[in-house]
């Protein structure tokens, strides 16, 4: 799994999860990316490290940080309150992940039998290969790909 730093024209910062480089090249040139916040699809991966995980560091030990100051654009539209909106973003994702039927390895076939009308629509979860989730992305089904620990991090 590669973890993306991304950021869209107006600087929004967010991350993009994909199985490989070509689904995230494949998908930008899809449109398929959009900005979680201003939902802007001129999106560009950006430079980042591995994340290494040594344990909890004491605060003497942290790197110094530094700010830059603002700086007004007119172009720019006002940036909301990121942590606000990732704890409401992470409330949401809850609440729709409670409320969905667990349709597990039929994820795909129920899915289409939901567009086609042949089922009632209705908040499904499951799971699916990447190839059967750009299948349904092909057919103009809508999903939504989860990695499979954000599951775990939303409880």
């Amino acid at each position: 799994m590669k973890v993306l730093d991304l950021r869209c024209q107006y600087d929004h910062a967010f991350e993009g999860w994909f199985a490989r480089e070509q689904d995230y090249q494949d998908q930008l040139q899809r449109g398929l990316l959009q900005c979680p916040v201003c939902g802007s699809s001129a999106v560009r991966k950006m430079l980042s490290a591995p994340r290494i995980n040594l344990g909890a560091r004491d605060a003497q030990e942290a790197a110094p940080a530094a700010t830059v100051p603002d700086v007004p654009d007119a172009q720019q539209p006002p940036v909301p309150d990121i942590a606000h909106l990732q704890a409401t973003l992470r409330q949401l994702a809850r609440k729709a992940l409670a409320q969905a039927e667990d349709v597990g390895q039929r994820f795909a076939d129920e899915a289409r039998r939901m567009h086609r009308g042949e089922t009632p629509e209705r908040s499904i979860k499951g799971q699916a290969s990447a190839a059967e989730a750009e299948q349904l992305l092909d057919e103009g089904i809508p999903v939504l790909a989860l990695p499979p620990a954000s599951t775990e991090t939303l409880h």
